[in-house]
């Protein structure tokens, strides 16, 4: 098989330095890492993991914030054959231990910073995994003294690459097992749409331990020889502040964070002019935010959709083609769509269905976890999303609700997206999220906490009728609360089950 073309993504680095040595690859502030040098740090990476006993084939655990030692881990572990199991910095010593006991990783690079959870979660584990704390100096040290390990491991499109845990709603997190094909796949279908060149910058603001920073931000960015300029933690003024600074062309983010941009107070103090693009996914965007953004930034907006599952991109909208406010676009390359309703036969025009997927951007399946694998891919290899959607005549998909997130109130169905869009086209709104919370009669009743723009002011009340005029009588919410802001993970999405439901209601 060697005789096979490299699938190994850490190519995408090798490639990319190859042509582009002295272009900037990851900047932080001041420190600004050319193509060269982060392709030297990873064989140097590499080569400190190998000295420490790891071995191709072998999970290494990265806990990491978006600062260039990311990439310089992510790439050393690939190249060296390893597999990536991506953790999020903010875990608890209980949630660490899950990830190293499921995945079975030998090693934890993690932050100083996060010590505690690491190192304890590491003691909690029954496997017994190495934990190696990132300290900018004393890192540098280690990796500059390790022998470069200079090839890249060869690996075959079905190899897995990383093992991506899912936020798990429900249960324990599985591991979605995402292979170097599938990623890669991911990568060459974003690239015709944001058709990024060397000269673009990207922002940095999506976390890399998750599937839309990792794969839309930092792989697409290093396959195109471009720029990242990072932020280790999203905040809209700093965000802004970079824009200006670093000429930022490419802005990817969720929805909370366009619309924290777009809202900022400030926003006309800085010079965004730069932006020529805005790249949407993770959740539903507000029909009021696309627009906003189109029209105060006078630059494109593409949204796209996707899960961990998929790598994370299924659909997406495209420049060439017109923007339906709403949609979520059409199938990227090589990806097909299909809408199917409880029995499973597929539903036409105009009809919500199931959103299903299939194509090689789906994964290997859930790590360890072959029962739920089986549950979430049928024997034709069609991925079960748990998402309702539409499609049109043109095939542009638009996603109504999670199917779990559906509302069935007194027998009616109620989906809270529709009545989410309503709430952001008030003007004194910036974040809604619409809920079902029991009631004796009717099984459930629709609620809506939503949070204000600065120096707005509004009542519930004002706000349910708002809405009441808009929509059926029986979606309006009968309960609405304001708060000071909604609960999110760490992509900036909203997290429904966190959010506190007043006793009254």
């Amino acid at each position: 098989m060697a005789d096979q073309p490299n699938a190994n993504l850490a190519t995408l680095l090798t490639t990319s330095a190859a042509k582009f040595p002295e272009r900037i690859a990851i900047r932080l502030d001041d420190a600004a890492v050319p193509y060269a040098a982060l392709d030297g740090a990873s064989q140097r990476v590499a080569g400190m993991l190998k000295e420490m006993g790891v071995e191709a084939g072998d999970r290494v655990g990265i806990m990491l914030p978006n600062t260039p030692h990311f990439p310089m881990a992510y790439y050393g572990a690939l190249r060296l054959g390893a597999i990536v199991v991506p953790m999020n910095p903010l875990l608890s010593k209980r949630e660490v231990a899950y990830y190293l006991d499921n995945s079975g990783a030998k090693l934890l690079l993690a932050w100083h910073g996060f010590a505690e959870s690491a190192e304890g979660g590491a003691e909690q584990a029954e496997i017994d995994a190495k934990v190696l704390l990132i300290e900018p100096e004393d890192i540098g040290k280690r990796v500059a003294e390790a022998t470069p390990f200079e090839e890249v491991a060869h690996k075959e499109d079905d190899d897995t690459a990383v093992v991506l845990y899912t936020s798990g709603t429900t249960g324990q997190p599985k591991g979605a097992e995402l292979t170097h094909g599938s990623i890669g796949s991911n990568v060459r279908a974003c690239i015709p749409l944001y058709e990024p060149a060397e000269t673009d910058v990207f922002f940095g603001g999506l976390p890399f331990f998750h599937v839309f920073g990792q794969t839309c931000t930092l792989n697409v960015s290093v396959a195109s020889g471009s720029e990242v300029t990072l932020l280790p933690r999203f905040d809209p003024t700093q965000a802004l502040e970079i824009i200006q600074r670093d000429k930022v062309t490419i802005f990817m983010g969720v929805p909370t964070m366009h619309g924290a941009v777009l809202h900022h107070p400030k926003r006309e103090d800085y010079d965004t002019s730069s932006v020529r693009l805005f790249v949407s996914g993770g959740s539903a965007l507000p029909v009021e935010v696309l627009r906003g953004v189109t029209e105060s930034f006078g630059a494109k907006i593409l949204e796209g959709y996707g899960l961990s599952e998929t790598s994370p991109v299924a659909t997406f909208s495209r420049p060439e083609l017109p923007m339906k406010p709403g949609s979520i676009g059409v199938a990227v390359d090589g990806v097909q769509i299909r809408l199917v309703d409880d029995e499973g036969a597929v539903v036409g025009v105009g009809a919500v269905g199931e959103l299903q997927v299939k194509g090689p951007n789906v994964m290997k399946g859930y790590w360890k976890n072959p029962e739920a694998t089986a549950k979430a891919i049928d024997a034709d290899g069609w991925f079960s999303t748990g998402d309702m959607a539409k499609v049109d005549e043109d095939d542009f998909y638009f996603i109504v609700d999670r199917k779990k997130d559906l509302i069935i109130r007194g027998g009616y169905n109620v989906y809270p997206r529709e009545v989410e869009e309503v709430l952001y086209e008030h003007p004194a709104v910036a974040e809604a999220a619409v809920i079902g919370v029991k009631h004796e009669e009717l099984g459930e009743e629709i609620a809506a906490c939503v949070a204000l723009k600065e120096g707005q002011t509004v009542t519930a009340d004002e706000l349910q009728a708002y809405v009441k005029g808009q929509v059926a009588a029986y979606k309006y919410p009968r309960h609405v609360w304001i708060v000071d802001a909604l609960p999110k993970g760490p992509t900036g999405k909203i997290l429904k089950r966190e959010i506190d439901v007043p006793e009254k209601v």
